[in-house]
Parts: C-alpha cells; sequence; structure tokens
C-alpha cells in the first residue's frame, strides 16, 4: 500500500489505541503515512515513546492517555480527543489484554473484560457523533471467541462464555469453559467487539464498523503478564516461523493488514476480516442479530450506571 498524499496527509487522521507494543506500534507507524495518529494509552512515557518515533520519521502524532479498564478515564480521553478538532477518518480499537491473573478496575469489574469490551464500546459510543460520514471504526478482534475454530479449541480455549453483561463485568461465565488462565474472559471480551461491530453497522449506516482478525502473533505484546522463558521462545522462536503457519502471523504483517482495512475508503460495513483480509465468518451465536443487539443493550445499560467524570 503506498502513502497518502500530502494533502491527504493534512486532512485525515486516526485514532489508535495501544500504540506502545506489539502490533499497535507498528500499526499506529503505518498509520503515519496517511495522516495525523492520534495515540491513545495508559502510559505517557511510552506514549511520548512512539510520537517522537513518528515524528523522527516525518509523520505527525498527538497523544492522549487513557486507561480504556476505566470507564471515567475514557470518558475524559473521548472529550480531550473531540477537542482536538483533527478531521478523523477513522477509529482502532486495538488495545487488549489477555491476562493470566483476574483483575479488578477502577470500578470493580474484571479487568480484561473492561479493557476489551466496555471501555472500547464507551469510547468509540463517544466518539461516534465526532465522525464524519463514511468514516471507519475498526475493532481487533479473535476467532477464539468461535467454539468450532479448531486452532483455538486445540490451543485450550472453548469460545466466548456470555451469560450478561453484568455477569461478564463480575467474571462470570457460562459454565464448561476453559481451563486456561483468564481465556474465558478473553474469549468472551473478543465476543463482545463481534457483536458491537455487527450491531453498530446496522444502527449507524453512516458510518463503517468493521473487525479484524489479526491472527496468531507470537511476538505481540498481549500476553506480556507470562512468564520471561515463554516470551522469549515466542519472540525469538515461534515469530520468525509464523508467517509460513496457517491463522500466524507477525505484528509487522498485521500492520499492514488492519491499516489496510481501516484506510480503505471502498470497503463496506460489518465485515470480518481475516490475517489476510479476507472476509471471514464470526461464530454461530454472534452472526445472530437478536444476540448483537442483546449483547450492546445490556453494555449501555452498564456503562450508564458509571457517572461521567463531568457530574
Amino acid at each position: 500500500m503506498t502513502a497518502s498524499t500530502p494533502e491527504e496527509m493534512e486532512t485525515k487522521a486516526w485514532i489508535i489505541t495501544g500504540p506502545t507494543s506489539g502490533i499497535g506500534h507498528r500499526t499506529a507507524l503505518e498509520l503515519a503515512k496517511h495522516g495525523t495518529v492520534v495515540l491513545v494509552g495508559r502510559s505517557r512515557s511510552k506514549l511520548d515513546g512512539i510520537e517522537q518515533e513518528i515524528l523522527a520519521q516525518g509523520g505527525h502524532a498527538v497523544s492522549v492517555v487513557c486507561d480504556l479498564s476505566d470507564i471515567r478515564s475514557v470518558g475524559t480521553a473521548a472529550a480531550e480527543i473531540a477537542a482536538l478538532n483533527l478531521p478523523i477518518a477513522g477509529l482502532l480499537n486495538n488495545a487488549g489484554v489477555m491476562s493470566m491473573q483476574s483483575f479488578q478496575t477502577a470500578q470493580g469489574w474484571d479487568g480484561t473484560f473492561a479493557t476489551n469490551h466496555l471501555g472500547p464500546f464507551a469510547l468509540t459510543e463517544a466518539l461516534i457523533p465526532h465522525l464524519p460520514d463514511g468514516a471507519n471504526v475498526v475493532f481487533i478482534c479473535s476467532a477464539v471467541e468461535d467454539p468450532e475454530r479448531k486452532p483455538a479449541t486445540v490451543a485450550g480455549f472453548r469460545g466466548a462464555r456470555y451469560l450478561s453483561a453484568e455477569a461478564s463485568a463480575r467474571g462470570e461465565w457460562a459454565t464448561g469453559g476453559s481451563s486456561l488462565p483468564g481465556g474465558d474472559a478473553y474469549a468472551t471480551s473478543k465476543q463482545g467487539n463481534l457483536a458491537t461491530v455487527f450491531a453498530f453497522a446496522r444502527e449507524t449506516p453512516r458510518l463503517r464498523f468493521n473487525a479484524v482478525e489479526p491472527g496468531f502473533s507470537p511476538g505481540s505484546g498481549l500476553g506480556r503478564d507470562a512468564n520471561i522463558v515463554l516470551r522469549l521462545l515466542s519472540k525469538y522462536v515461534l515469530s520468525p516461523l509464523a508467517p509460513f503457519i496457517k491463522y500466524w502471523s507477525t505484528p509487522k504483517l498485521a500492520a499492514r493488514v488492519i491499516t489496510k482495512v481501516l484506510t480503505d475508503e471502498t470497503g463496506g460495513t460489518g465485515v470480518y476480516y481475516d490475517e489476510n483480509a479476507k472476509p471471514m465468518l464470526a461464530s454461530v451465536q454472534v452472526r445472530e442479530p437478536a444476540f448483537q443487539d442483546r449483547v450492546v443493550a445490556e453494555t449501555r445499560a452498564l456503562l450508564a450506571t458509571v457517572r461521567s467524570p463531568n457530574t
């Protein structure tokens, strides 16, 4: 993909969450070829680092501190982004965690479900009024939400275990789930992302909402709380093999696919793309419009219980 023209660089801005490591870092650098990048993350020092990296390469970037697990922080960040008055062309909900140890947010909610689903949902809803017609909103999803996805079941996942948004926020999942630490929370949060994409695509046709399954990238920072041996193995042994294994990828390759989907002005809406930017199917459950609408309605009701930082 070629970079945008100088005129396009000046008239487009792209928001990306989780830009300081792994796939997010690579994607932020790719997006900088297409306009100003709004970097959204928890660490001011890490955001400053990637911002300087983009500036050194002749790009433009601005940073906004936000903890996606804290809904009040999300509200503050959304207001700050809107106040920038930038020509936003797209939003990439990339930030995500798969924690092997459960943790709670400022609201007392399950950390993985809040970071991966509730935070991105709240950020997207807050920014929708500020997005111009045709803007593209992309969620990074995962096929582990599908209980019929063989590579995922071989890895130990058992698909999403959704009961309700409130139950998920409490860290409660349907029975028969995964024995992997954090597996059910992660798979369920990713199903929440997909349900959001499909429902929002129907609700707001003036915008485009799409999802990307970037493939398994052993070199990403998703499992950052894994032990040092596993992390080194993933980075130096498994990652070089990834391009040659089906359903696998690398942060660099994934970044190119994600950028292609996000910046494509000719694409549709409500599409789920695989690691090769080809349309793929989600689980049977999340393809049902009634289920999509239930997840969205329950998520909105749960988020409505949190007072905004301005009230």
